[in-house]
């Protein structure tokens, strides 16, 4: 046998199979602490838990050569801390520390490492790793199977049975049964729970009786036969104080009770059959050893690899090799494929590569429009296929509303659904893709749950924000030499524009193969830079669980009353008529007030205002910023016509547009949102743009009252409070805006007090503004020019306003040189967790190129923490809302706002959990010297609510 396997086929159980379960999440902390801290040598990057795993895990391949060989094998996982134990008793774990900082990142490559060993890493979130353990090792048992549990954990004694369930203590390497049980607790398994509840488990915090310890609890289980018979008899204790620990703490004993017995019918996602084991390709282990840069494993594989037998790969070397620069792409080796039995053999390559690169093709770019055509994998470059599912018979017509038939040589959906299906969902599988949210949400439609995923676009992301695009295309000239084939030359463009399920199978399967086999070799290409570039951590804590929680929220949706749009829609086309008239009689004549051009010749040919300039037209410039500096100056037309643009563009882009952008099906508008559109990680929306909606305007505000909720529900609003000025406060390191923040003060009447010298009580609002106006400028960095025209005043005087603030605040005048100067030297900025900000033009000969980068590097790392902290509460609340058993669905996320869904019930409950996620998402990467402060609540409209 090879020193590693992998998952392989599903296998019935029989009473030959052995089964071994290893508690993956204790491996990890045993070789954290076993060993002394250990990095990178290429980034710094902490790998020490990870080598220790690896090792570990390798040991154990290594000793099952010459021991009893599993028949099934799996690595079981804590997802997080957030079970349904802590619904039972909140104060559950509550005594335990975060993991240390630097384990953190390596959580997820630890999970990398297991699938490289070629072996499933299983977890599932509500439930900790024991009882997925528990839940496996009684089916298995049941069903003819010897199990054993690789485990040092005492809590795990409760299964043992001497029969089909045994524990391997893999720090003592011994077998450990019912003698072993009988020592360390003092009674059989069976009585295990009953022993711990009456002890209870400080480490856990799980209550117990106080002052019994574990001698006592095994002596009353033993003569009293179970906790119901010991709690129910307590009067025939004769020792005072045990009786009385007891009868005051038999609530607190049930609950304990529950704490410490294992779920053993946990609807777990696959079943242990599905862990039947084979030999592996050593292959993808070298490649992961390799960029983990572990020399000594590596060096031990080889070895094995030479003493199978194996072609040895040479060595990796230089940057971004790999796979994905073997051979040049040859469109020829792509395969159809047409039958089931094509299917499970790419299915059954797929599974044994441990990786696959997945795309799928569809008949529109709305996802919630959009219908299944085919799916393209790529288990190596080169090594790609396509499988037609609805592609429309050639022959049957050009006409689209026909009931056209289906081309011939398809597998018929549901079977094919019904392959890929474990594939898509294995957890020893990774899946890869580009911009892969597309990709799960078309899935899930069928029931496919895509996961453990990578995705090129947001790896791309991570490494170059700022520097160039993220599409596929871009990304395969760029790093790969090749253009791929345009969807225009397998569609059509214009009037001859097909549906992709028109085209043609052999054009398509040139044009989808060829999807996923440029998305395989950039996946090799660039992931390994992430970890050579110090971008590893940044995408896997920020980028790549997201994809699936923005998924779910597009799937979801919000609802909105056609009918209030229609209301607003009519009441701005009256005002808008009106303002027309007016600007008509203020002009003195007649004109099509939506015409610049006209527009440009009655303010400067025939009304000489002052300030005009023209375009390389030749045509008057009449943009916002020259309406706005001739309204200052008091002039009514100008006034007239912004009011007219903006009710326009509301009308337009809102109130007329959002009513064509109602489902159908669901009655509800379903965003798209943007993961790697942005220099500093926030999120864009589109289809529509709900992030732009103003909130300054009454108007802008009057629009999110057409956004509603479900009858019997609510929708939850909650909003970081001016998180960018306190991360501001945290990074300048000032201490008057710390101690404002900390204090809760009103922070604009703070800074007009140190600034003005004036008192907070009683403040002239005017005084507040200008500070109000300088905090928020100070973050864009303005200028003495661009601070004058917000307030209205003279440019000099803004200066001195600057001036004083830097004066007062002098730790935010050394961040933004330091920044600025950190750009100038790298290109790029940085956020406090880590994330690159490229920076364009930061070393421009052009002063006014150069002054516009400096402004962006001053913000990027401001906007883009901020991103990041609501990043990290995005991934976290799924989760947290599940355990809590509250039904909140997260539907829209606008900069610094989320907004959900809830049943009225659970509204408060809703508003108080997310709120209190969202204010410590910073931690444990980040420890904030300021506190977030996170504003929530509940309406029956978004406008209410915010």
């Amino acid at each position: 046998m090879r020193a590693s396997i992998t998952l392989c086929m599903t296998m019935p159980f029989d009473t030959s199979s052995r089964l071994f379960l290893i508690d993956g999440s204790g491996y990890i902390f045993r070789a954290y602490h076993a060993l002394p801290p250990l990095t990178r040598a290429s980034d710094g990057m902490p790998v020490g838990a990870v080598s220790g795993f690896c090792n570990m895990i390798w040991k154990f391949l290594e000793d099952m050569k010459v021991g009893e060989r599993p028949t099934h094998l799996a690595v079981i996982f804590d997802r997080s801390e957030n079970s349904f134990r802590k619904k039972l008793y909140p104060q559950y774990k509550a005594n335990r520390p975060p993991p240390p900082e630097d384990l953190v990142p390596q959580f997820q490559l630890i999970r990398e490492a297991t699938r490289a060993f070629g072996l499933p890493a299983v977890d599932l979130e509500g439930y900790e790793a024991d009882d997925l353990i528990a839940t496996y090792a009684r089916d298995a048992a049941a069903k003819g199977a010897r199990v054993e549990i690789v485990s040092s954990d005492k809590d795990l004694m409760q299964l043992i049975d001497g029969e089909r369930i045994f524990l391997f203590d893999p720090m003592k390497q011994k077998p450990l049964g019912l003698d072993a049980v009988l020592e360390k607790f003092g009674v059989s398994p069976e009585k295990v729970i009953d022993v711990q509840a009456l002890m209870g488990d400080s480490v856990d915090n799980v209550p117990g009786a106080p002052g019994i310890g574990p001698k006592t609890a095994a002596e009353l289980i033993t003569t009293f036969g179970t906790l119901d018979e010991v709690l129910a008899r307590t009067a025939e204790i004769k020792q005072p104080k045990r009786r009385e620990a007891l009868e005051q703490n038999a609530d607190l004993i049930r609950i304990s009770k529950l704490l410490v017995t294992l779920k053993d019918d946990v609807a777990v996602e696959h079943t242990a059959e599905s862990f039947a084991v084979k030999d592996f390709d050593h292959a993808a282990l070298l490649t992961f050893l390799e960029a983990m840069e572990f020399r000594t494993l590596t060096r031990r594989v080889r070895e094995d690899m030479a003493k199978e037998g194996l072609d040895v790969p040479a060595p990796a070397e230089g940057l971004g090799g790999g796979p994905g620069e073997q051979a040049a792409i040859d469109r020829s080796l792509y395969t159809t494929v047409t039958t089931l039995a094509g299917l499970q053999a790419w299915v059954a390559e797929a599974t044994a590569a441990g990786v696959v690169a997945v795309d799928t093709e569809t008949t529109s770019l709305d996802v919630m429009r959009a219908k299944l055509v085919g799916v393209s994998l790529a288990v190596g470059p080169g090594r790609a296929c396509y499988v037609p599912l609805s592609h429309v018979d050639p022959n049957a017509g050009d006409d689209l509303f026909a009931d056209n038939k289906p081309a011939p040589d398809q597998i018929p959906m549901n079977a094919a659904l019904a392959q890929l299906k474990p594939l898509l969902e294995a957890p020893a599988v990774l899946k890869v893709g580009q911009n892969l949210k597309y990709d799960m949400s078309i899935l899930a439609r069928v029931g496919i749950r895509v996961a453990p995923i990578d995705d090129t676009m947001l790896i791309s992301y991570a490494l170059a924000a700022g520097l160039h695009g993220h599409g596929m295309d871009e990304l395969s000239e760029r790093h790969l030499g090749h253009v791929p084939i345009p969807f225009s030359e397998v569609a059509g463009k214009g009037k001859t524009l097909v549906t992709f399920d028109r085209v043609a199978i052999d054009r398509a399967t040139a044009y989808a193969a060829e999807d996923a086999d440029v998305t395989f070799r950039l996946w090799a290409k660039l992931k390994p830079e992430l970890a050579r570039q110090s971008c590893l951590t940044v995408y896997e804590t920020l980028e790549r669980p997201l994809p699936e929680v923005l998924a779910e929220m597009e799937r979801a949706g919000i609802k909105v009353d056609r009918d209030e749009l229609s209301r607003m829609s009519g009441e701005f086309a009256q005002r808008m008529a009106a303002m027309e008239d007016e600007a008509k009689q203020i002009a003195g004549r007649d004109f099509n007030i939506g015409s610049p051009k006209q527009l440009g010749e009655i303010l400067f040919d025939e009304m000489k205002l002052e300030g005009g300039s023209k375009t390389k037209t030749g045509a008057w410039g009449t943009d916002a910023s020259v309406l706005e500096t001739l309204a200052a100056q008091g002039h009514a037309l100008p006034k007239v016509i912004l009011d007219w643009r903006q009710l326009q563009k509301l009308r337009s882009t809102y109130t007329e547009a959002l009513k064509d952008a109602i489902n159908p099906q669901t009655g509800r508008v379903h965003t798209s949102f943007a993961m790697a559109a942005t220099t500093t990680g926030r999120l864009s929306s589109s289809d529509p743009n709900l992030q732009n909606i103003p909130i300054r305007s009454e108007e802008g505000r009057r629009i999110r009252e057409a956004f509603i909720a479900e009858p019997g529900h609510l929708l939850v609003s909650a909003d970081y409070s001016q998180i960018e000025l306190r991360l501001l406060a945290h990074v300048g390191d000032v201490p008057q805006l710390k101690k404002a923040f900390a204090d809760g003060l009103d922070i604009h009447a703070m800074t007009a007090s140190e600034m003005f010298g004036v008192p907070i009580a009683g403040m002239d609002p005017m005084v507040r503004r200008q500070a109000k106006a300088i905090n928020f400028g100070i973050i864009y960095g303005i200028s003495a020019f661009g601070l004058a025209n917000n307030l209205g005043i003279d440019q000099k005087e803004a200066a001195v306003y600057i001036k004083q603030y830097f004066e007062r605040f002098p730790g935010i005048r050394a961040y933004m040189e330091d920044t600025k100067a950190y750009a100038r030297a790298n290109g790029y900025v940085k956020t406090i967790f880590g994330r690159r900000c490229w920076v364009a033009g930061i070393k421009s000969k052009t002063p006014a190129e150069r002054a516009f980068a400096e402004r962006q590097a001053i913000n990027a790392p401001l906007q883009g923490a901020a991103a990041d902290i609501i990043r990290r509460a995005m991934v976290r609340l799924p989760a947290a809302l599940a355990s809590a058993g509250l039904r909140a669905k997260m539907l829209l996320q606008v900069h610094d706002e989320l907004v959900f869904e809830v049943p009225e019930a659970e509204a408060a409950a809703t508003s108080a959990l997310v709120k209190q996620v969202m204010e410590v998402a910073a931690e444990p990467a980040v420890s904030l010297s300021i506190p977030l402060t996170v504003e929530a609540k509940a309406a029956k409209t978004w406008g209410q609510a915010h």
